[in-house]
C-alpha cells in the first residue's frame, strides 16, 4: 500500500531505518466486528499479509481475539501491536463504553511479549489510514478537484459519532482525536426542538451521538412515528426490527417508497450537513470534510449532493469561508485497520 499525496502525512519515524522490515498486528476494536491484520513495515508504508474478522461480542476480551489469531495464524515473535479503539486513550488506557473491556497497553507488552505497543482512539487511526485511500475511494460531495492546504475534518457516524481531524502545519497533515460527537446537540426549528424533547425525556444530556448514528436514526424514526405520528405501514416495524436497522429503512425509502423512511433519511442527512458544518467551523477545516463511517456507506446513493452540500455552507457570517470547502465520502471500511498498523510502524519513539 503506497501513500496517497493527497494525504501529505506526517509520520515521525519514516526516515527511521529501524522501522523498516518490522512485523505488526494491527486492530481495529468495534461493537459488532473486531479486524485484526498481520502487516510488515517498508519504503515508509506497510503491506498487509494476513486479515481476519471475530465477532466482538463472542469474546470476554481482547486478549481472547489477540490470542486466537496468533493461533489461527501461526505468527512468532511479532514486533508491535497497534490498537484502534471506540473511545478515548489516556495515559495507554481506555475504557470504550461500547466493549465493556479494560485496555492497557502495558498489559499487552507483558502478556504478549510486543516490543512496542500503540493505542488509539478509532478515528485517529482512521486518519492515518486514509493516507493509504485509492482516488476511487475518494467519493466527491463537492470540490475543486483536491483536497486544499489546510486543517481537515473527520466524521464517522456508525454505531456511534467519531470525529477528528487532521492538523496542516504548513507541510505536512498530523491526525488527532476529538470527542466532538459527544458535545451538546442544538435544535434550530420547533420542531427540532419537539425532537430535542422528546430525546432530552430518554438521555438528559442530548448529546450529537444521540442524533448521528445508528440509534440517532432509529431516534429519528421513532420520533417521526410517535410524535409527529406519521403513518408506519403494516410489516415495517418487523422488518426493521429483525435486520439491519439501516439497511431495511434505507431499502424501505429507495425500495418501497415509505414516506416516513424517506423523511428519516432526508432528516438525518440535514443533521449531518450541520454538525458537518460546526466541526469545520469549529477546526477551521478549510483543506476539506471527510464523512466516513458505516452509514453514510449504506445510504450514499440516496444523498442529494448539492442539497447536502446548501445545507453545509449556511452560517451566520463564515458562509464565504464554507462555499469554498471540499467534501468527500470514504468508500472503504478498513481504514482503522490499516491506520493502526501504519502508526504502529512509524512512531514517534
Amino acid at each position: 500500500m503506497n501513500l496517497n499525496p493527497k494525504f501529505p502525512l506526517y509520520l515521525p519515524g519514516v526516515k527511521n531505518t529501524d522501522n523498516d522490515n518490522v512485523s505488526i498486528i494491527g486492530a481495529n476494536l468495534h461493537e459488532d466486528v473486531t479486524s485484526l491484520g498481520y502487516f510488515v513495515s517498508s519504503n515508509g508504508s506497510i503491506e498487509i499479509k494476513i486479515q481476519n474478522d471475530y465477532p466482538t461480542k463472542e469474546y470476554s476480551s481482547f486478549s481472547e481475539i489477540l490470542k486466537k489469531f496468533i493461533a489461527d495464524n501461526h505468527l512468532e515473535n511479532v514486533s508491535r501491536l497497534g490498537m484502534a479503539v471506540p473511545g478515548p486513550v489516556l495515559d495507554g488506557k481506555s475504557n470504550p463504553s461500547r466493549l465493556g473491556w479494560n485496555l492497557d497497553v502495558e498489559e499487552f507488552k507483558r502478556d504478549f511479549g510486543f516490543r512496542n505497543v500503540y493505542m488509539l482512539n478509532d478515528l485517529e487511526a482512521s486518519a492515518y489510514g486514509m493516507s493509504l485511500l485509492q482516488d476511487s475511494d475518494l467519493e466527491a460531495i463537492y470540490t475543486s478537484g483536491h483536497l486544499e492546504k489546510g486543517n481537515v475534518a473527520i466524521l464517522a457516524p456508525g454505531n456511534g459519532l467519531g470525529e477528528a481531524g487532521y492538523y496542516f502545519d504548513g507541510k505536512y497533515l498530523r491526525p488527532f482525536a476529538t470527542e466532538g460527537g459527544h458535545s451538546e446537540f442544538s435544535p434550530r426549528t420547533n420542531v427540532e426542538v419537539e425532537f430535542y424533547q422528546f430525546l432530552n425525556n430518554i438521555y438528559g444530556i442530548v448529546s450529537w451521538e444521540n442524533v448521528l448514528s445508528k440509534t440517532g436514526l432509529f431516534n429519528i424514526y421513532r420520533f417521526l412515528r410517535d410524535v409527529k405520528r406519521h403513518p408506519e405501514p403494516e410489516g415495517l416495524a418487523e422488518r426493521l426490527s429483525n435486520g439491519n436497522f439501516v439497511q431495511e429503512l434505507y431499502k424501505a425509502a429507495v425500495e418501497d417508497d415509505i414516506l416516513i423512511c424517506k423523511i428519516a433519511l432526508d432528516t438525518f442527512l440535514e443533521f449531518l450537513a450541520r454538525e458537518t458544518n460546526n466541526l469545520t467551523l469549529k477546526l477551521k477545516a478549510t483543506g476539506g470534510v471527510l464523512i466516513s463511517g458505516d452509514i453514510p456507506q449504506i445510504i450514499k446513493d440516496y444523498i442529494d449532493k448539492d442539497r447536502f452540500y446548501e445545507k453545509f455552507k449556511i452560517s451566520d457570517k463564515m458562509e464565504n469561508m464554507l462555499r469554498n470547502i471540499p467534501i468527500y465520502l470514504i468508500n472503504n471500511d478498513h481504514t482503522g485497520l490499516n491506520g493502526s498498523a501504519l502508526y504502529a510502524a512509524y512512531p514517534q519513539e
